[in-house]
């Protein structure tokens, strides 16, 4: 009896280590339940969406604290939302009160945010996204777990040949 109930332990602990095996799970949930895709998309290198010509995530220079504020605090003067309740009300952003930023005042994102959602989401877009260059079928299909006909773009980039190395054989 003993025997079983430490092999169970030992499986349930086995169990609950898998489940948690990338840490950024929770904030690549947020990233698609808060609707970061519908500006920034799944890769996170901006382009055209609903708010406007989102900046790449990719290319970001700001810190964990930043993007921290950026997510609940939106972007004055943009289309970037906040996503914190009583941001720029009860609670300051850059600075900054519903008064002070006037005609700049960012919208309201389509969901407020509890802050361990944004950090999470701040966790994953550097764990992930920050500094990631261009992106790959790899990296789709990671995102959406599955292959996706999303992801097929990137797999006829990735099955291309690299002219760098197809033309290192020719003479000159």
């Amino acid at each position: 009896m003993l025997l079983v109930s430490v092999v169970a332990l030992n499986f349930s602990a086995y169990a609950q280590s898998a489940q948690v095996s990338d840490p950024t799970s929770a904030g690549k949930a947020v990233f698609g339940r808060a609707n970061c895709m519908g500006c920034h998309k799944w890769h996170g290198n901006g382009g055209g969406g609903y708010g406007g010509d989102a900046l790449s995530l990719r290319k970001t220079e700001l810190t964990r604290e930043q993007i921290i504020e950026t997510v609940g605090c939106g972007r004055p003067g943009t289309g970037m939302p906040f996503f914190v309740r009583g941001a720029y009300d009860e609670v300051k952003c850059f600075d900054m009160n519903r008064g002070d930023a006037g005609a700049q005042m960012p919208p309201e994102g389509g969901t407020f945010l509890r802050p361990k959602d944004i950090e999470a989401v701040a966790d994953y877009v550097i764990a992930h996204i920050k500094g990631a260059g261009e992106p790959t079928y790899a990296e789709c299909v990671a995102f959406f777990s599955s292959s996706s006909r999303v992801c097929d773009v990137y797999k006829a980039e990735a099955q291309k040949p690299d002219h760098a190395t197809a033309n290192t054989g020719k003479s000159q």
